[in-house]
């Protein structure tokens, strides 16, 4: 359990008056919750029980296992034989295949090796990544519990103040959410098939 897990359990109930009084009453036409509604596409609670949702830690094996396939791959190419011993045509062949398997395992940016260690840099990022986002979230969700809106909310039906907390929830999300998009684009070339 780290710092959102119980912060997110105390901010509960609040998340939830949000959530009904935006969804039953509004708010404000200029507001800028509806802005950042329209960057989550979700209603603060579920939004905030997306993020919670997160686990950096179920990553952490996977980042070693990549770097180490990446490793084999590299062992597998240094090991290919080489055609010793060998002349004519079939040796020129096979010294030709073995040229370019081993480059397709280990080389330059578009080799196996490399691509499972860029894939092992994106998954540690995306780990970095949804640590930072519930911190971020856990702060938010701290500011928010101890704000005057939040004490307006417990004791009155407060469109204004509901669209204050809201969007001071969203935007910790939705900001969260462009670095990880930004992450995903950046990467976007490891879906690329590997040329032969």
């Amino acid at each position: 359990m780290d710092r959102l897990d119980a912060v997110l359990a105390a901010a509960a109930p609040l998340l939830t008056r949000v959530d009904d009084l935006l969804g039953t009453m509004g708010a404000p036409a200029d507001h800028d919750v509806w802005r950042q509604l329209r960057r989550v596409r979700l209603l603060p609670g579920d939004a905030a029980r997306a993020v919670a949702a997160l686990h950096p830690g179920e990553f952490d094996d996977a980042v070693g296992l990549l770097r180490s396939d990446a490793r084999a791959c590299a062992d597998v190419a240094a090991a290919l034989p080489p055609p010793d011993g060998w002349e004519g045509e079939a040796a020129d062949a096979y010294a030709e295949v073995r040229r370019r398997v081993a480059d397709r395992l280990s080389g330059d940016g578009d080799s196996l090796d490399e691509r499972l260690e860029a894939s092992a840099d994106l998954a540690q990022a995306l780990i970095d990544w949804m640590t930072r986002a519930r911190a971020d979230l856990a702060a938010a969700l701290a500011t928010v519990l101890s704000s005057e809106q939040a004490l307006t909310l417990a004791a009155e039906d407060a469109p204004e103040a509901a669209a204050e907390v809201g969007a001071y929830v969203l935007r910790a999300i939705a900001d969260s959410y462009a670095e990880a998009d930004d992450l995903l684009q950046a990467s976007a070339e490891l879906a690329e098939a590997i040329p032969m």
